[in-house]
């Protein structure tokens, strides 16, 4: 009898082991289960993003291939909401000659627009006249700027190109250029249209504070008055220095971004430059430029 009670003991905690063991299983397969189902809800939710911020893009160059000027939307950073499929879509359209152009931009300027991002005033003026040094045709250097005997001597494995810059993003290759630099004033320039000198009439508020007599605070002050009056009320908006801004002129390259985002708050953005007009086999619009990312 003691015997038989033993090895009732023994099946008894077998028995026990067992259903621990088939418990983990379990357990690990329905968590198993549960991340693959997680991760396919959040892959399908960012394609939906992802498309519906595509969709903003598109919808963007429509807009302002729109003939009808009153109508036709306003390049000057202010936001259109539509509703794409699922997803929200939020648009806001840059015209280029809001920014300053890499191309065109005085030492001078370029020195204010670092100094403003928090640059000191010295490496400032080191990068405006390095930049100036990378665009021009000659190999005499600015005062405090950088050609290639000073990039050999900074074990550079490059020098200046001596060409004007063709994207933005090759900024990053000049002397003293950081990625926090950079990541500053990137959305405040451009290669593709505008002038040295920032159109009022779609600058950012960065951007009119670098204006003459301008600062950020009533530079906030004009953009945000400025965003009451679409150009086809025939309006003009005076700047504090005593500048009146015209609001029609509309060039045809843009910067739009999109962002979109679906109910479960994934959302997807995409800032892409584009020019507007007839291009290669009849297409409306040339990307001249793309960025994206996708997170929640």
């Amino acid at each position: 009898m003691r015997s038989t009670s033993n090895q009732r003991g023994v099946a008894l905690i077998l028995v026990l082991w067992l259903l621990i063991l088939l418990t983990i299983v379990i357990g690990v397969y329905a968590l198993l289960t549960r991340t693959e189902a997680l991760q396919a809800r959040f892959l399908l939710d960012t394609t939906r993003a992802q498309y519906a911020a595509e969709a903003g893009i598109h919808r963007a160059a429509y807009e302002m291939f729109n003939p009808d000027f009153e109508t036709r939307w306003v390049g000057d950073g202010r936001a259109y909401v539509i509703e794409f499929g699922e997803a929200t879509v939020e648009i806001r359209i840059t015209d280029e000659s809001g920014k300053i152009n890499l191309n065109q931009a005085s030492v001078d300027m370029l020195t204010e627009l670092f100094f403003q991002s928090g640059v000191d005033e010295l490496a400032a003026v080191s990068l405006a006249d390095a930049i100036v040094d990378w665009r021009d045709s000659d190999d005499f250097p600015l005062e405090y700027g950088a050609e290639i005997e000073d990039y050999d001597a900074s074990g550079y494995p490059y020098g200046p190109t001596n060409l004007p810059f063709e994207t933005v993003e090759e900024l990053q290759q000049v002397m003293g250029m950081t990625q926090g630099i950079f990541g500053q004033v990137r959305d405040l320039l451009t290669v593709s249209g505008g002038s040295g000198t920032p159109n009022p009439a779609f600058a950012s508020p960065e951007l009119v504070a670098l204006l003459p007599d301008m600062d950020l605070e009533t530079a906030n002050e004009f953009v945000a008055e400025r965003s009451e009056y679409h150009p086809s009320e025939q309006m003009g908006v005076m700047m504090a220095n005593g500048t009146l801004v015209g609001l029609q002129h509309v060039g045809n390259t843009f910067t739009v971004h999109a962002k979109a985002t679906v109910a479960s708050g994934t959302w997807a953005s995409i800032k892409a430059t584009v020019a507007i007009g007839q291009g290669a086999r009849g297409r409306p619009f040339r990307v001249l430029s793309w960025r994206e990312s996708v997170t929640e």
